[in-house]
């Protein structure tokens, strides 16, 4: 070889120094070493490159040569990619099980999408018609009757001149443009790099869960940003799965980012059985799957959250609503740290690198409602959640308050409401959403009239059950008044009935918008009746609160007329059920008998003995910044 030939002169864990590298760019991809690991230029002063290398490098020995490939780290782009199972860099792990090996040998190569599978290309375009980025070429199906879109590539203008439809491979061009430039179903694009939008648009329909306490208390709007922090044990991995199989996303990107290997392995074997609620068939044709687990290297923890956020970014420009979920960004954090240890950067707070804020600041804004550029025209959603493990539950750690700072909402994890199994274990004191005013209009319309009302009243009822508790602490329970105690009663009703959600119940597992206003509305509705009843002289002891208990947890695995049913059968017998057996038939002894109370919808005023000042406007917990 010759002595100007790019060779290895130091090794130290992931990070490899090379000389002499004096054209290499920031973040080129590398080879290194015989075997020709995988590795990013993250360092250079023209002559040194410094080489985050995505692999395992025991063995690399000083003097090994080192090829730079003058492009950084990509994602191949096109029709396939659902239902794909890759590792941090994009590597396909289903074809390389397919070569008989159960671990991941150091260069080892293996395309992003299949090359040899070919698709019917329906064109929308002709010859001569003018092109500009973004501009719909046509489709292809992608499986399950969904329309790959298949776009004019970022960066890209020009003519028609040829157009091909029918079987191509992912590589061959549908389209030749008049300058002669090919465009095929796929192209590239770096991950690191945000791709262009046009417009960005405000938020006004939320990202719907199907969990109860989220979408009632703490919803948030379509291409916001969550932070999911909790300590072990505290079901982050669940919620997240449960959000995967029912948020109301079009495309689901799951990113495993340093979690234990055998999560993921539970992950992969139980994604493709769980059934998509849409369309009854495998949760896997509408998921991508990005999975780096903990014994993998580092630095392709680092790249895997980018590289599932351009395939979340692709699927938006095509028009469709993503969500992208990585588990855990603390993980990704924590390999941060080590490279930065490794580069000698000055550490910040416990270790993590100065720029750790900014860094989580700008992957966060990559989430939004946009109008993509192109014609047609169209909206495009994504959606970003991302959990947090702090150590110990400190919800004070780095970590966490740079997620704060640039999260619209938060979904906390309680360990103690884990501990006694009530899930999902969201803490309500510490959790809170900044969309609120933007989905409430929608919320209004769809979940059900009253929903601002119903959800400020359930918040202020709570928040005077923890006061009382507090006070009940000290004094003990006897202290409490008969009213004061009911408000205990009936905030546990509601946290047991409407906040937790049994997520092996095939009917409770998934509660649609309505069907949550309608038992929230008459959890609330049996403290409001009783409030009115112990205001007429009955004692808090006669006031069927157990069987009422009952009744509502039964109504929560019901579904069809047979709901229905029971839900009329309850609206009507709840007056009733808090009437003194002392009051004449017909006596407005209860709140329910009163034509000016709230109805079953939750209109109307809040009873007085919530909190002795009516319903604040302002100020109640979960709508504002912690």
């Amino acid at each position: 070889m010759n002595a100007g030939e790019p060779r290895v002169f130091r090794v130290s864990g992931s990070l490899v120094e090379a000389t002499p590298l004096p054209r290499v760019a920031l973040y080129e991809l590398v080879r290194v070493g015989e075997v020709g690991l995988l590795g990013e230029v993250v360092r250079t002063d023209g002559v040194h490159a410094t080489i985050q290398v995505y692999e395992d490098t025991r063995g690399l020995r000083v003097g090994e040569p080192v090829s730079p490939t003058g492009r950084p780290l990509e994602a191949t782009l096109g029709p396939g990619l659902l239902g794909t199972v890759m590792d941090g860099v994009g590597r396909r792990l289903t074809e390389i099980a397919s070569r008989g090996g159960i671990f991941l040998s150091s260069g080892l190569e293996a395309s992003f999408l299949d090359p040899a599978r070919e698709w019917d290309f329906r064109a929308a375009i002709h010859p001569g018609q003018p092109l500009q980025e973004g501009d719909l070429l046509g489709e292809v199906d992608e499986g399950m009757g969904f329309a790959h879109r298949v776009m004019v590539p970022p960066g890209v203008s020009g003519t028609a001149a040829e157009v091909t439809p029918g079987l191509h491979t992912v590589a061959e061009p549908v389209v030749t443009l008049e300058d002669g430039t090919p465009l095929a179903l796929a192209h590239r694009w770096p991950v690191r790099t945000p791709r262009p939008c046009g417009t960005r648009l405000a938020g006004a329909r939320p990202f719907v869960t199907g969990q109860r306490v989220l979408d009632l208390l703490f919803p948030v709007a379509e291409g916001g940003s969550v932070a999911l922090p909790g300590g072990f044990g505290t079901g982050k991995t669940v919620v997240e799965q449960s959000l995967a199989k029912f948020g109301d996303a079009d495309v689901v990107v799951f990113i495993g980012c340093g979690e234990r290997g055998n999560e993921i392995a539970e992950l992969l074997a139980e994604f493709p059985t769980l059934e998509d609620p849409r369309t009854g068939r495998s949760l896997m044709e509408r998921t991508v799957l990005v999975v780096n687990t903990s014994n993998m290297p580092v630095a392709a923890r680092e790249a895997s959250i980018y590289l599932g956020m351009t395939i979340g970014e692709y699927y938006r420009d095509m028009g469709y609503r993503v969500a992208v979920m990585a588990d855990s960004i603390s993980r990704w954090a924590e390999a941060l740290r080590e490279l930065g240890a490794r580069l000698q950067e000055m550490p910040g707070e416990e270790g993590y690198p100065t720029y750790l804020a900014n860094r989580l600041g700008r992957y966060c804004e990559r989430a939004g409602r946009v109008r993509t550029t192109g014609t047609p025209e169209r909206e495009g959603v994504l959606t970003f959640i991302g959990s947090v493990s702090p150590p110990g539950g400190d919800l004070s750690e780095p970590v966490t308050q740079a997620a704060l700072r640039v999260a619209g909402a938060m979904w906390a994890l309680d360990p103690r409401l884990a501990q006694r199994r009530s899930f999902p274990a969201v803490d309500l004191e510490t959790s809170y959403s900044l969309f609120v005013s933007e989905v409430t209009a929608w919320m209004e319309e769809h979940a059900g009239e009253g929903w601002a009302a119903l959800r400020r009243r359930i918040l202020e009822l709570l928040r005077r059950d923890r006061e009382l508790e507090e006070i009940a602490s000290l004094l003990g329970r006897d202290a409490l008044q008969d009213r004061e105690r009911f408000i205990l009663d009936a905030a546990e009703l509601i946290r047991e009935v409407v906040l937790t959600q049994n997520a092996f119940d095939p009917v409770d597992s998934y509660s649609p918008l309505p069907r949550t206003h309608e038992l929230a509305t008459l959890a609330y509705r049996v403290f409001t009746e009783g409030s009115a009843a112990l205001e007429a002289g009955r004692r808090l002891d006669a006031l069927p609160v157990g069987e009422l208990r009952s009744a509502l947890l039964r109504l929560r695995s019901m579904d069809g007329d047979a709901r229905t049913a029971e839900v009329d059968r309850l609206v009507e017998a709840l007056p009733r059920m808090m009437r003194s057996p002392e009051d004449p038939p017909g006596t407005a002894s209860a709140a329910g008998d009163d034509p000016d109370h709230d109805d079953v919808h939750g209109e109307g005023d809040s009873p007085e003995g919530v909190s002795g000042e009516g319903v604040p406007g302002e100020g109640v917990p979960g709508e504002g910044v912690p």
